[in-house]
């Protein structure tokens, strides 16, 4: 339900976006208003608060946003804070910057490692990505776990490509348990 949620409040924002061709500032907004929250959980509890009536919700919402960020985005949230939707903010949030990181041409992948990856080879990585999808451009996000033995775990959006000698292992066995004797 709250992908749902998220999916359908980013994609009006979106779409929104799209139709003034203001994707990139109200990206900028968007992203400034999620430090924000991040940095507040006071709000974050007060936003959640059963106790707090809606129209009061809808009043912090105006005097903290207004004048500061686009009217289209305060009204965006006041929409959200009305319709009692404020927990799911974040994936909204999100879900939205996708989306302009998609029509930008922009990925964001994954990858995980046993070892630290060297500069060279961060750099390696990332340009096969490129050359294998079709990004302009590509935010790497690098990790490590030592459980992976060898190899390596890339994931771009719901696409995995999974190398690693752990799940080659794994797979191995499985195959060596069907066997049967005979």
């Amino acid at each position: 339900m709250a992908k749902l949620v998220s999916k359908t409040y980013g994609e009006a924002l979106f779409e929104t976006a799209m139709e003034d061709q203001r994707e990139r500032e109200l990206l900028a907004e968007i992203q400034t208003v999620s430090q924000i929250l991040k940095e507040n959980p006071e709000l974050d509890k007060l936003m959640n608060h059963p106790g707090v009536s809606k129209q009061e919700k809808v009043r912090v919402i105006e005097q903290i946003f207004q004048g500061r960020v686009s009217d289209e985005l305060t009204g965006f949230l006041k929409v959200v804070v009305d319709k009692e939707r404020y927990k799911e903010l974040p994936a909204i949030f999100q879900y939205f910057i996708d989306r302009v990181k998609e029509v930008s041409g922009i990925g964001v992948a994954y990858v995980t490692t046993p070892t630290e990856l060297s500069d060279t080879q961060k750099e390696s990585v990332k340009e096969r990505l490129l050359a294998t999808t079709s990004y302009q451009t590509m935010e790497m996000n690098y990790q490590t776990d030592t459980s992976l033995i060898g190899g390596m775990v890339i994931r771009i959006g719901d696409r995995v490509v999974d190398s690693s000698i752990r799940t080659k292992l794994s797979d191995l066995t499985k195959q060596l348990l069907q066997i049967q004797l005979g």
